[in-house]
């Protein structure tokens, strides 16, 4: 297995600690498509993202997928249910192909959870999920569709060119038709400028005010 160490969670571990972890971590390789967990299964182990796109997601009682996020690599996924000992709040699924690793988790709290380094990490990577559910949040429920639209973008940096508009709109949950209406409204704001068939920032600072 790579040395562990290339990850943020593990950078503080000896390497006797890695060889222990690696003991009992599995590396999958995954196929676009391939599914990690659903919701309300049971989590066994500690699943750490280590290439390409996973996109977790609930399913409401009419069967429509509720994106709540994309991740990217390095990540942890679904952390805080492993903890917990609860069942998985959401479904998981591949984009793209990709590879994660799995660690059994009894193993792991018996024998690192104790150990300072590794519970910091912990609760660095819970803090951020809270400040992502926090933001989407305030996406959903407090901003309408433009603004919504302008913190995508601002929080992206820009980098549109990496979703597809299925994906933006999933994401925002507004339908593939509103989400291309609020793209004109940025142009003719002259917040974003279209070539081709990509969008670009023009004004930056001009997408923060609306959502500030």
């Amino acid at each position: 297995m790579t040395d562990l160490r290339q990850f943020y969670f593990f950078e503080n571990l000896s390497d006797e600690q890695l060889q222990i972890i690696s003991s009992f971590a599995v590396r999958k390789k995954m196929k676009k498509g391939a599914i990690i967990f659903y919701e309300k299964d049971l989590p066994k182990t500690l699943t750490l993202l280590t290439n390409g796109v996973l996109k977790v997601y609930k399913t409401d009682p009419k069967n429509n997928e509720i994106v709540m996020g994309r991740f990217k690599p390095t990540s942890l996924i679904a952390e805080m249910a492993v903890l917990e000992g609860i069942p998985y709040p959401a479904s998981a699924v591949f984009e793209t192909d990709g590879e994660i690793i799995q660690i059994d988790f009894d193993r792991f709290k018996k024998e690192f959870l104790h150990n300072p380094d590794v519970a910091f990490a912990l609760f660095k990577s819970l803090s951020k999920k809270i400040r992502y559910l926090e933001s989407v949040i305030a996406l959903n429920v407090v901003l309408d569709s433009t603004a919504r639209l302008a913190k995508f973008i601002y929080d992206t940096e820009g980098a549109l060119a990496q979703y597809k508009h299925y994906q933006i709109a999933e994401q925002l949950h507004m339908t593939p038709e509103t989400l291309s209406r609020t793209f004109k409204k940025l142009v003719v704001l002259d917040l974003l400028e279209k070539s081709a068939n990509e969008y670009r920032v023009k004004n930056r600072e001009g997408l923060h005010v609306l959502f500030e």
